[in-house]
Protein backbone atom coordinates (compact mmCIF):
# COMPACT_ATOMS: atom_id res chain seq x y z
CA UNK A 1 0.00 0.00 0.00
CA UNK A 2 1.26 3.46 -0.91
CA UNK A 3 -0.23 6.90 -1.32
CA UNK A 4 -1.71 7.66 -4.75
CA UNK A 5 -0.91 11.02 -6.27
CA UNK A 6 -2.79 11.10 -9.59
CA UNK A 7 -5.49 13.75 -9.92
CA UNK A 8 -6.53 12.51 -13.41
CA UNK A 9 -8.05 9.28 -12.17
CA UNK A 10 -11.72 8.57 -12.89
CA UNK A 11 -13.13 8.08 -9.39
CA UNK A 12 -16.21 5.88 -8.83
CA UNK A 13 -18.33 5.78 -5.70
CA UNK A 14 -18.79 2.37 -4.16
CA UNK A 15 -22.15 0.78 -4.92
CA UNK A 16 -22.32 -0.15 -1.23
CA UNK A 17 -22.06 3.46 -0.03
CA UNK A 18 -25.09 4.76 1.78
CA UNK A 19 -27.09 7.91 1.21
CA UNK A 20 -25.57 9.51 4.31
CA UNK A 21 -22.52 10.79 2.40
CA UNK A 22 -20.01 8.41 4.00
CA UNK A 23 -18.66 7.09 0.73
CA UNK A 24 -15.55 5.33 -0.44
CA UNK A 25 -14.37 6.04 -3.95
CA UNK A 26 -12.03 3.92 -6.06
CA UNK A 27 -10.01 4.58 -9.19
CA UNK A 28 -7.24 3.08 -11.27
CA UNK A 29 -4.80 5.97 -11.80
CA UNK A 30 -2.14 3.75 -13.38
CA UNK A 31 -1.86 0.21 -14.70
CA UNK A 32 -1.85 -2.32 -11.87
CA UNK A 33 -2.88 0.31 -9.30
CA UNK A 34 -6.16 0.62 -7.40
CA UNK A 35 -6.59 3.84 -5.43
CA UNK A 36 -9.08 4.55 -2.63
CA UNK A 37 -10.20 7.87 -1.12
CA UNK A 38 -12.89 9.38 1.09
CA UNK A 39 -15.54 11.10 -1.05
CA UNK A 40 -16.02 13.77 1.62
CA UNK A 41 -12.35 14.77 1.28
CA UNK A 42 -11.45 14.34 -2.41
CA UNK A 43 -8.30 16.43 -2.05
CA UNK A 44 -7.23 14.46 1.00
CA UNK A 45 -5.09 11.34 1.29
CA UNK A 46 -5.45 8.48 -1.13
CA UNK A 47 -4.24 4.94 -0.66
CA UNK A 48 -2.97 2.83 -3.55
CA UNK A 49 -2.84 -0.96 -3.77
CA UNK A 50 -1.43 -3.43 -6.25
CA UNK A 51 -3.94 -6.02 -7.56
CA UNK A 52 -2.95 -8.83 -5.15
CA UNK A 53 -3.44 -6.94 -1.88
CA UNK A 54 -6.58 -5.27 -3.29
CA UNK A 55 -8.11 -8.66 -4.13
CA UNK A 56 -7.28 -9.94 -0.64
CA UNK A 57 -8.93 -6.87 0.89
CA UNK A 58 -12.10 -7.30 -1.19
CA UNK A 59 -12.27 -11.00 -0.29
CA UNK A 60 -11.92 -10.19 3.41
CA UNK A 61 -14.64 -7.53 3.24
CA UNK A 62 -17.02 -9.90 1.48
CA UNK A 63 -16.40 -12.62 4.08
CA UNK A 64 -16.92 -10.18 6.95
CA UNK A 65 -20.23 -8.98 5.55
CA UNK A 66 -21.79 -12.46 5.45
Amino acid sequence: MTTARSSRAAWRTSSYSGANGNCVQVASPAPDTIAVRDSQDPAGPRLAFSPGPWAAFITAVKQASR
